[in-house]
């Protein structure tokens, strides 16, 4: 009885060997890893994990923690019910909130290093398996600056990249021990807050339809040329950068790339790309506002690949749906002013008729309009590819042999001619009210040769090419020839049609009164008309001076043969009417007196000579 009392209680169970083993490598892991969490999360600390001193310590806690998460599923797979899981659980715990906290700690110290625009810049000099597929980068921006000018710039410091490279390491630790949660939400956080401020700072604003359709045309332009600039920085710099730090940090899950990248930029983005179509919604789209919404299509349109690379998660679908429709929206908006342009030439009724003949104002608006429109060549390429215009005028003058479209590369060139045809129609009506006829065909020469001028000086020659070009010189040079028939018909005409030799003293008399007589009234009917373009009044005036020197010579010998060698008195000497010539066609420019001198000189010369002279001596043409 007693022995039984006494007996000793049978051993305890023998624990197996690998067992045994887990625990101790969980001990060991946790007795390391609660020795470096003790350290940095006590309140006498003034320094952090990751820093430039403590950077070997920070990845060695990052491996005992990687090493730590390995045991504890090592543990579980032969004990599961071990008190060593839950300590080490509730230490793993512990070390994710101060991976966490430097995770936060790094993203808000290094904003300035870590800002879009230095990430992107960067990327230039780090190859990335994102930035391989980029065709764009910041670099390239024209409304970048070169950052490359000074290498003392922080931005090649080094400590930015330190900066992204911590944060690597500490995503990497806490999405492989399953804390992906908790540093995907501190990432987002923080970096949709420079998302939003970056935005803010280049003047992109949350702006609703209704806001658009209630401002003025001046308040509306001005946010126009803000969202030009915005939407190259943003692309290139704000939404380029913010993808390669995703890229960077999380490179080790392409879904939290996607997830949080299309977090942080979606809202900032379709708030950005959503402001053109709903400023193209405006409902007074008249032709000059167009070129600002050509400025937007073009930046859109230019910026689109860069978006399409960016933004190419299906999460981002949104981004690139909205671009498509701003596009879309745009291109509406520029063809319903292009009708409202052409559609106001047709319209135009102005008949009071230009002072002097020269360029009327229809002209000078279209052809000004029409070269700034092709410097947006490649846009409005797509916007009119496929949009026929409206028919031609029914009378037009003659012109609508200037209008074969087989001759003409595009429908952009199509487009183009059929608007300077109609130009011209219109121009060819308002040529009627002038009541002398000569008048008439200056003003159209004018008119034409301002529009050839326009086209062989601009773009709109690369649209048209240099047939079209040569075809309306000649139809200048027809005009003026039909204008200096009539102006000067009667002075060209005043010669005899038999020899100099057989007029007798009173024909010879009465052929120098008929010259002199023709010559002042066609001179004092000119002195008030234009000829703004100096190639064309050269070409006139070195036409009518060959021509009016031959009269001149067959006067002389009219005058010395008829007067038996004596001679009258020659008012209008070669020189005079060089100098009468030169003061012409400068409209209001003209001679002072705007009179022909009526006096002879007996020498041979006449007075008018010296007035015109003078006159001409304080003008500069």
């Amino acid at each position: 009885m007693g022995k039984q009392l006494f007996r000793s209680s049978p051993p305890p169970e023998k624990q197996p060997a690998h067992q045994s083993l887990a625990e101790s490598a969980v001990q060991e892991c946790t007795s390391s890893i609660n020795t470096v969490i003790s350290k940095w999360t006590s309140s006498s600390s003034n320094e952090f994990l990751f820093s430039t001193n403590s950077r070997h310590e920070a990845e060695e806690f990052v491996e005992a923690v990687k090493h730590l998460q390995s045991t504890m599923h090592r543990l579980v797979s032969v004990n599961a019910s071990s008190d060593k899981l839950v300590y080490a659980h509730n230490l793993m715990q512990s070390a994710m909130k101060l991976l966490e906290s430097e995770f936060r700690r790094v993203l808000n110290a290094n904003r300035d290093y870590l800002d879009p625009e230095s990430v992107s810049v960067r990327s230039s000099y780090r190859s990335s398996r994102f930035s391989t597929s980029t065709t764009t980068s910041v670099s390239d921006s024209e409304d970048e600056t070169s950052y490359d000018e000074n290498p003392n710039d922080h931005r090649f410091s080094g400590q930015d990249s330190d900066a992204m490279d911590d944060l690597k390491t500490i995503a990497d630790c806490m999405i492989s021990t399953g804390y992906a949660k908790e540093c995907v939400t501190v990432y987002k956080t923080v970096r949709k807050s420079i998302v939003e401020e970056t935005l803010n700072n280049l003047a992109v604003e949350r702006l609703t339809l209704h806001q658009v359709q209630k401002m003025d045309w001046e308040t509306l332009e001005s946010k126009i040329r803000s969202w030009l600039r915005a939407a190259k920085l943003a692309v290139r710099s704000l939404f380029f950068g913010e993808r390669l730090l995703a890229d960077h940090v999380f490179s080790s899950s392409v879904n939290i790339v996607e997830s949080s990248f299309t977090d942080i930029t979606q809202e900032g983005a379709l708030t950005l790309f959503a402001f053109p179509e709903n400023a193209a919604k405006i409902k007074k789209l008249s032709p000059e506002k167009m070129f600002r919404f050509l400025d937007m299509y073009e930046t859109l349109a230019s910026l689109y690949v860069e978006i399409e690379t960016i933004f190419y998660f299906d999460s981002a679908a949104a981004v690139r749906s909205q671009v498509i429709s701003s596009l879309t929206r745009l291109g509406d908006a520029v063809r319903t002013m292009m009708t409202a342009f052409e559609t106001a030439i047709q319209k135009d009724t102005s008949r009071t008729p230009v002072i002097g003949g020269g360029v009327h104002p229809l002209t000078r608006y279209v052809m000004n309009y029409l070269s700034f429109l092709v410097d947006y060549s490649e846009s409005i390429a797509v916007i009119f590819e496929n949009w026929q215009p409206t028919l031609l005028p029914s009378s037009c003058g003659g012109e609508e042999d200037a209008y074969p479209e087989e001759l003409y590369s595009s429908p952009v060139s199509v487009r183009i001619a059929w608007v300077i045809l109609l130009t011209l129609c219109k121009i060819d009506g308002k040529a009627q009210p002038y009541k002398d006829v000569a008048l008439s065909y200056l003003f159209l020469a004018n008119n034409l040769q301002y529009v050839v001028v326009k086209v062989r000086t601009s773009n709109v020659k690369l649209l048209l090419g240099e047939d079209w070009v040569v075809r309306h010189e000649g139809k200048v040079k027809q005009y003026a020839d039909k204008f200096e028939k009539l102006a000067w018909g009667k002075v060209l005409t005043s010669l005899p049609e038999y020899p100099a030799e057989e007029i007798t003293p009173e024909e010879a008399k009465e052929l120098l009164v008929r010259f002199d007589d023709e010559f002042e009234a066609s001179y004092r009917k000119q002195i008030s008309w234009v000829i703004p373009d100096p190639k064309l009044r050269d070409w006139i005036k070195v036409s009518l001076s060959h021509k009016l020197m031959l009269v001149c010579t067959e006067l002389y010998e009219i005058n010395r043969f008829g007067s038996g060698g004596d001679g009258f008195n020659v008012r209008y000497t070669s020189e005079d009417i060089g100098n009468y010539l030169s003061d012409l066609y400068f409209g209001s420019r003209g001679s002072g007196s705007g009179s022909v001198s009526t006096k002879g000189s007996g020498s041979g010369t006449g007075t008018g000579s010296s007035s015109t002279g003078k006159s001409r001596g304080g003008r500069s043409h």
